[in-house]
């Protein structure tokens, strides 16, 4: 079966308030049971413009993907998230 992936890409505008949405997003990840493969770390962009921030997380399949993003838990994350930061996030499946 396919893995789904979050892939984002965040500009951190409040490092205070991002920290909490660290904590909140954590309890969705953890009832998914997602895995980063990415979470910031060092990075060259070679083409094109982007974000300051890359994040990659792992689940076991696309509809779990879709199910943590739409659950109520991530959802009251994605509230601080979106005041914290600007980005982009992609939900996508991959190879087995």
């Amino acid at each position: 079966m396919a893995r789904g992936y979050w892939i984002a890409h965040n500009d951190v505008k409040d490092p205070e308030i991002y920290k909490e949405y660290l904590a909140k997003n954590a309890i969705a990840l953890e009832k998914f049971g997602a895995k980063f493969v990415v979470r910031g770390g060092k990075y060259e962009t070679m083409q094109g413009n982007l974000r300051s921030r890359h994040i990659v997380v792992e689940f076991k399949d696309y509809e779990t993907a879709l199910a943590c993003f739409h659950s109520p838990e991530y959802q009251e994350a994605a509230k601080i998230r979106q005041a914290a930061s600007d980005g982009d996030l992609v939900i996508v499946e991959g190879p087995v």
